[in-house]
């Protein structure tokens, strides 16, 4: 086996690349800084037991396990970022009112999450806790959507759900665990009859209100059609209503297009409310996701119990392939001088912000990565000038 070759879903990233992602990954922190989201940067690793304290069995499944030499306990990579920044807020903050905080790094995951995908996401996202209020969602959607507009990602395209809708009727049919877990798993299959087959044993209105979740899925229509159909069940209309009020503030947003799908409950049990993906035509799968996950912070600190939360992340990684490529960098070409004059006069150049590529002695004919737009030289009375090559 050769020593160079890398694990299956493990790459490198080039120059180019890496200029891109770098060139997004301080594009979208801006703009979460803008609303008023504060960076934290969260551990690689952490004891097993914290890093997956308060998540599912597929985010288990998901974590690479290694032992700690120093304290003989089990540690786990993370292959999310958002319980741990739960845990910052509730327990190391510890804020009443609101907090806005982001992050960006590397997760690692022991499967890729679909084909082609990287088991090395480089995941950036941010989080709003302390507000229970539907205006709350509705900031995580315009910063979700705003840090898109600004990796230029075109023909976007927004799906909203809320996992209320489906527990709701589930609650109303009285249904067990087992039967909530393959209720869950035809709706993400969108196959009626496994549907029909997991809800047999409900009373009959609760399987027609059920089945009648598979179709639907649209424009906002959908919500008038969910209201006549499922609008009697106990929690259905309050979900209705807060789809209905995002939509209605969103829906002039030109360069976006919006659906619905009340019958995805995706994440069924770590979204408590209005949940959304936004896709692009040039990706393979949705470029952002999130939504409402109230109490995931709550096993840290049980005195706060089920503190709000919502919020978004994205992998920069599959983002910067459907992004605008990053601007070209120009650079000043120096060849070496041995004088002072030269030096400060580079230093000057930098500290402006200039990218200088000095030309060491001897490789005078070689052409560097970047592209070199002019050039650095003395001029006549003895001084150094930037002139165009």
């Amino acid at each position: 086996m050769s020593a160079w070759l890398l694990p299956d879903s493990i790459a490198d990233v080039l120059p180019n690349g890496a200029a891109s992602i770098e060139h997004l990954r301080r594009g979208l922190l801006d703009t979460a800084r803008s609303y008023g989201y504060e960076l934290v940067i969260p551990p690689v690793v952490e004891y097993l037991e914290s890093l997956l304290t308060g998540t599912g069995e597929a985010l288990g499944l998901q974590t690479f396990k290694l032992v700690d030499q120093l304290s003989g306990r089990m540690l786990g990579v993370r292959a999310d970022s958002t319980p741990q920044v739960a845990r910052m807020d509730a327990h190391l903050l510890s804020r009443n009112g609101i907090a806005r905080l982001c992050y960006c790094g590397p997760v690692l995951h022991t499967r890729p999450e679909r084909a082609l995908a990287t088991r090395e996401p480089l995941q950036l996202g941010a989080e709003i806790y302390g507000s229970s209020r539907i205006e709350a969602d509705l900031e995580i959607l315009h910063l979700a959507l705003d840090c898109l507009h600004v990796a230029a990602v075109s023909d976007l395209h927004l799906d909203l759900a809320d996992v209320r809708i489906v527990q709701a009727l589930l609650a109303a049919a009285a249904a067990d665990a087992p039967t909530q877990d393959a209720v869950h798993r035809a709706l993400d299959a969108k196959d009626a009859s496994a549907l029909a087959a997991a809800s047999q044993a409900l009373p009959a209105a609760s399987q027609q209100q059920l089945q009648a979740l598979v179709g639907l899925y649209g424009d906002t229509t959908v919500l008038d059609e969910a209201g006549r159909l499922l609008g009697g069940v106990p929690g259905v209309s309050a979900a209705l209503a807060d789809l209905r009020w995002l939509v209605e503030r969103l829906h002039d947003m030109a360069d976006v297009t919006m659906g619905l799908d009340l019958s995805d409950a995706s994440g069924w049990g770590y979204y408590t409310g209005p949940r959304f993906s936004v896709y692009s035509r040039d990706a393979r799968d949705a470029v952002l996701r999130g939504g409402r996950y109230d109490g995931v912070g709550a096993a840290f600190d049980p005195r706060q119990g089920a503190r709000p939360a919502a919020g978004f992340s994205l992998d920069l990684k599959q983002l910067a392939e459907v992004a605008a490529p990053a601007p070209a960098a120009t650079a000043v070409r120096a060849a070496w001088h041995a004088s002072p004059d030269w030096a400060r006069a580079v230093a000057e150049l930098r500290a402006r912000g200039e990218i200088v590529v000095c030309v060491l002695p001897g490789h005078e004919s070689e052409r560097g990565q970047l592209t070199c737009t002019r050039e650095l030289v003395r001029d006549e009375a003895g001084r150094w000038q930037v002139v165009a090559c």
